[in-house]
C-alpha cells in the first residue's frame, strides 16, 4: 500500500514539475526555418568538435563560425532556442526537421562515400591491368632451344 502511494505521490510530482509556461517572444526570434538549419549546423558542428581536424587539430571552435555564418550571436540563438522549447509543438517540429536534413546529409554522404570508392576501385583495377600488360610487353620470349647433336641422332 505504502509503495502505490509513494508511485501516485512521484507521478504528481512529476506531473507538477512540467511547465506549461510559454515565454515571451523575443523581439530578435530566429524564424523557424532559419533556426532548423542553424540547429542542423550547430550538431555538426558539434560532432566535428569531437574529432581531430587534417592537421590533427582538436581544439578547433566551430560555434562561432555557424553564429558568424548566420549573421547572428548567442544571446540570440539562446533567448530563440528558449522561447522554442517552451512551445513543445513548435519545438518537436523543428527537432523532427533537424533530425530529417541530418539524415539527409548522412545518406548524401554514405553515397559519396560509395562513389569514392568504386571510383578508387577501378583507378586500383585499370593500374593493375596497365602493370600486368606492361609486363607483358617487357617480357621477351624465350629463345628456342638450339638442337644438339644428340637430339638430332635420336630422330
Amino acid at each position: 500500500m505504502l509503495r502505490h502511494l509513494f508511485k501516485i505521490a512521484f507521478i504528481f510530482t512529476l506531473a507538477a514539475c512540467t511547465s506549461n509556461t510559454i515565454y515571451e517572444k523575443p523581439k530578435d526570434l530566429i524564424p523557424k526555418e532559419q533556426m532548423i538549419d542553424l540547429l542542423t549546423d550547430l550538431y555538426i558542428a558539434n560532432a566535428a568538435g569531437n574529432n581531430s581536424n587534417k592537421e590533427g587539430n582538436s581544439s578547433v571552435k566551430y560555434f562561432p563560425l555557424v553564429y558568424e555564418k548566420y549573421k547572428i550571436d548567442s544571446n540570440r540563438f539562446k533567448s530563440s532556442n528558449f522561447y522554442y522549447t517552451s512551445k513543445v509543438k513548435d519545438y518537436q517540429f523543428i527537432s523532427e526537421a533537424v533530425y530529417n536534413n541530418l539524415e539527409a546529409l548522412k545518406k548524401e554522404h554514405e553515397n559519396l562515400i560509395k562513389i569514392q570508392d568504386s571510383t578508387a576501385k577501378v583507378k586500383k583495377d585499370a593500374l593493375k591491368k596497365t602493370a600486368i600488360e606492361k609486363r607483358k610487353l617487357e617480357q621477351k620470349p624465350l629463345p628456342k632451344p638450339l638442337k644438339t647433336s644428340l637430339q638430332k641422332k635420336t630422330k
